[in-house]
């Protein structure tokens, strides 16, 4: 997913498999797999471009980071889930929570 958001472009299995810097070879054949399940996930997209698949995210990278920290909440008890929050809040560090601030601002 890094490679797919760091990317202006679609990308190909070809793609994706060689900017994959994992210190080990990879088959051609496990990075297209793990890109179709991400597609049967509709965590990406995927476009047919003559014979090979190019894959976008469906989402950007902090949509998803949302989608998921929403998850984790879900069924929490609301003192215990904003206590968490507040503690993530504490955790930020200062210029962050300036700039979620200046975004809550405007």
């Amino acid at each position: 997913m890094e490679l797919l958001w760091d990317s202006s472009s679609p990308q190909s299995v070809a793609d994706v498999l060689e900017k994959l810097d994992t210190g080990r070879d990879l088959a051609y054949t496990t990075v297209m797999t793990v890109l179709d399940r991400l597609a049967k996930k509709h965590l990406v997209t995927r476009e047919r471009v003559d014979r090979a698949w190019r894959y976008l995210p469906a989402d950007p990278q902090h949509v998803v980071v949302m989608r998921d920290m929403t998850t984790a909440l879900e069924g929490v008890p609301t003192d215990v889930r904003l206590q968490a929050l507040r503690d993530f809040w504490g955790a930020l560090p200062e210029h962050e929570r300036d700039a979620i601030r200046t975004v809550h601002a405007n």
